[in-house]
């Protein structure tokens, strides 16, 4: 059964900023690994100009989709540019689920809480294969 990745990264205000997410899916295509990216699912929520749109969400189904997402990964991939309120939620709720956690990240001064909370922090992407096939090495 092939390993999971899963993405994870800012959306609310950075809705047009999702390139992120075709860097992370090309590195773990080429690793042979499948990529869960909830954005895929939730972009359709979002039409490119409607103020707040996750307003309009149905929050319970919003979040638990995600988790659920998060509990099917082996891996995820937490993208912070900025800090993001939802990145850092599924991350702690990786952690706890026994998930491994890579964040990629040039923030000068990550919070202790994400420092903790993550099994590797790299700078940037060019990094990311390589922190994936350590993290690999330790799920067998």
């Amino acid at each position: 059964m092939k390993k999971k990745v899963f993405i994870s990264g800012p959306i609310i205000g950075r809705e047009k900023q999702q390139d992120y997410r075709r860097i992370i899916t090309d590195i773990a295509a080429k690793m042979d690994l499948e990529v869960i990216d909830p954005w895929k699912r939730e972009r359709v929520l979002f039409n490119g100009t409607e103020e707040c749109w996750w307003d309009k969400v149905p929050t319970f189904d919003f979040v638990q989709r995600d988790l659920d997402d998060a509990d099917r990964c082996d891996i995820m991939v937490v993208y912070l540019p900025i800090l993001s309120a939802g990145a850092c939620m599924e991350m702690f709720y990786a952690r706890r689920k026994g998930k491994k956690i890579i964040v990629v990240s040039d923030i000068e001064l990550l919070s202790p809480w994400i420092i903790y909370h993550s099994d590797m922090v790299i700078k940037s992407f060019s990094q990311l294969e390589e922190a994936i096939k350590k993290l690999l090495d330790q799920t067998d």
